[in-house]
C-alpha cells in the first residue's frame, strides 16, 4: 500500500478568492475619505504578490497605504483571513477532485494534514463533498482552541503525530504547497512534492529544495508513479491517521 499523505490549501483547495476578498475588505476598512486615493491589486497582481511572499504591510503599502495604516492592514488581515465567513470563498483546485479519485481507484491510502482547525476542515469538507476521500484516522489538523505558533513549527508537531499513529505503509509521499510542508516531510524522513496550485511560487518553493515541483496534485501522482515505476518501489516508511492537535492552552 502506498500512502499519499497532501495538505489542503493549495493542492486541494483554491484559496485565492478567500485571501482576495480578505484584501479588498481590508483595504475598505482603512481607507478614509480626506486620505490619499488607493491603489487596489488587480486580483492577479495581489496573488503574484502573495506566492512571492511580500510580506502583508508591502502589499497595504503598494496599495497606498501609509506606515501606520499598512500595519495595521497587516494586524487586520490576519484576525480575518480564516473566519469562516470567508472560507466559504474557496473551492477545489481545478483537477484536484479527480486526482483524489484516481489515487483512490489506486488503493492508496490518503491523509489529508492541514493547519485548518477542526470546524474549518470539516466545513470544507461538508461543502464540496471531500470527506469521502479521506476516513476521520486520516484526518490531522489543528483542535478548534489550538494556539498557534508557525506554520513551520505547527505543521512538523502534527507530522510527528502521524508518524507515530498510522500504520506502516510500503512507501509514503507528502503533497504539500508550502515551505511548511517541506519542513514536516524532512522532520518525517518522507519524500516532498511541491505543488503550484498553491500559495508559493516556483522560486519561493525550490529555496526550500523539495524533491520534485510541479503543477498540481495530479502530477504529483504522475510523479509518484514515474518514480516507482523507474526504481522498481520505494523503500518503506511509517505514517499515520491524525487527530488535531490539542490546545496550549491549560
Amino acid at each position: 500500500m502506498l500512502r499519499l499523505i497532501t495538505d489542503f490549501d493549495g493542492p486541494v483547495m483554491d484559496v485565492s478568492e478567500r485571501y482576495y476578498r480578505v484584501y479588498r475588505y481590508c483595504l475598505e476598512r482603512l481607507s478614509t475619505p480626506d486620505g490619499p486615493p488607493l491603489r487596489v491589486l488587480s486580483k492577479a497582481e495581489f496573488w503574484d504578490c502573495k506566492r512571492a511572499q511580500v510580506p502583508e504591510r508591502e502589499i497595504g503599502q503598494l496599495s497606498g497605504l501609509d506606515e501606520a495604516r499598512s500595519l495595521e492592514f497587516a494586524r487586520l488581515r490576519r484576525e480575518t483571513v480564516h473566519t469562516l465567513p470567508y472560507l466559504v470563498h474557496d473551492g477545489p483546485v481545478p483537477g484536484a477532485v479527480a486526482a483524489l479519485e484516481r489515487a483512490q481507484a489506486l488503493g492508496w491510502d490518503l491523509v489529508v494534514m492541514t493547519m485548518r482547525r477542526v470546524r474549518e476542515l470539516d466545513d470544507a469538507f461538508n461543502r464540496h463533498d471531500l470527506g469521502r476521500f479521506f476516513p476521520a484516522a486520516g484526518r490531522y489538523c489543528l483542535a478548534d482552541d489550538y494556539v498557534k505558533t508557525r506554520d513551520v513549527e505547527d505543521k512538523p508537531k502534527l507530522m510527528a503525530r502521524a508518524i507515530g499513529e498510522l500504520s506502516p505503509a510500503a512507501a509514503t509521499w507528502m503533497v504539500g504547497d508550502t515551505e511548511a510542508d517541506i519542513a514536516a516531510a524532512r522532520a518525517g524522513g518522507i519524500p516532498i512534492i511541491s505543488v503550484l496550485s498553491g500559495i508559493r511560487n516556483r522560486d519561493r518553493l525550490a529555496a526550500h529544495q523539495p524533491d520534485a515541483i510541479v503543477d498540481n496534485l495530479d502530477a504529483a501522482i504522475d510523479f509518484i508513479l514515474a518514480r516507482r515505476a523507474v526504481a522498481g518501489g520505494l523503500p518503506q516508511t511509517v505514517s499515520s491517521p491524525v487527530q488535531p492537535l490539542q490546545s496550549s492552552v491549560g
